[in-house]
């Protein structure tokens, strides 16, 4: 009689053994630990090492999207404020293993900032502070992806830095090709296009805004069109020469107002310019003031009181400086 309940149990289920009932995940820490671990070993989550690290210990990959040497106490003055509080670093910086350079023993992939964030800690009172990494193993493409996808949609990255990335990228891992590099990215071809437009615009242009970091998308959208004729190409090219020797361009929409309608035939109007020598107390020795037309008006305020060979030094740094 002991089977009986278990036959009866067969022929109601067709013949077949029921399955099991599914028991409650185990809870606590040891609960916790064997679902983790329950999840790796079946692929539902991926199991990462992370390392706390002198910085100095890590170098800047050469294709990082991030210009490194831009990066101060004011651009990271976020980071600073968020690592101080904490009192530790959250957020992990990926990072690959180098080979052949005895200085460094990792190149760091993306967290730029957060590594200049944790060196200047450490040079600011915090020598202690631990650079967070987290190592992967990534060929060059699969890092630019990487990258990419990280920042992306951060607003600290200029338009300037994500199209040099796109238009050294393009070449260097898609062969020229955009087609190849938008279905990489999964972008559109227009939306690649005008990132390649602004890492593309010449020398001259890149100047005249004085800060490339100040050049958007958009600005570089409306003079595109405006370079690609000779004729204007030319005007474009000569005003911005003018803006980038005179240092004065402005806001970066009054430089493109400027070079469209230099382009148009439109002479721009030239605002005076003044250059001041000061002492080491910060009191003006001279002053000169360039009009327009090109006269030079040269102001003294303390003439009769400083020392001549004072002054005769303040004059010839203002015409060096005047050009």
């Amino acid at each position: 009689m002991a089977s009986g309940n278990k036959g009866f149990a067969d022929l109601v289920s067709g013949g077949m053994a029921r399955p099991a009932a599914r028991l409650p995940p185990r809870t606590g820490i040891l609960g916790a630990r064997e679902n983790r671990l329950a999840e790796i070993a079946s692929g539902a989550a991926v199991a990462r090492v992370h390392e706390s690290i002198d910085p100095a210990r890590c170098r800047i990959w050469d294709g990082h999207n991030r210009d490194y040497a831009a990066l101060s106490e004011t651009v990271c003055a976020d980071l600073i404020e968020s690592f101080r509080a904490q009192g530790r670093q959250e957020v992990p910086a990926i990072v690959r293993r180098v080979s052949g350079d005895p200085a460094h023993e990792f190149e760091v992939i993306c967290g730029a900032r957060r590594h200049w964030t944790v060196s200047w800690l450490r040079a600011n009172t915090y020598p202690d502070f631990k650079f967070l990494i987290e190592p992967r193993e990534l060929t060059d493409e699969e890092a630019f992806r990487l990258a990419d996808l990280e920042n992306r949609s951060r607003k600290d990255l200029s338009d300037y830095e994500r199209a040099t990335d796109y238009a050294r990228a393009i070449e260097r891992y898609y062969g020229g090709s955009q087609q190849k590099m938008v279905e990489r990215l999964d972008v559109s071809k227009s939306w690649l296009s005008r990132y390649l437009e602004l890492a593309r615009l010449p020398d001259q242009v890149i100047r005249s805004f004085g800060s490339p970091h100040q050049i958007g998308i958009s600005h570089a959208a409306a003079l595109a069109p405006l370079l690609r004729a000779p004729k204007t190409r030319e005007r474009v090219l000569a005003e911005a020469e003018l803006l980038a020797r005179d240092g004065r361009g402005g806001a970066p929409a009054a430089v493109v107002r400027r070079l469209v309608g230099a382009a148009a035939g439109k002479p721009a109007k030239r605002r005076a310019k003044e250059v001041e020598v000061r002492d080491a107390a910060g009191a003006v020795v001279a002053k000169a003031l360039r009009s327009s037309g090109g006269a030079l008006s040269i102001t003294v305020p303390g003439f009769g009181v400083r020392a001549r060979p004072d002054v005769l030094a303040a004059l010839a740094e203002l015409l060096e400086k005047i050009g």
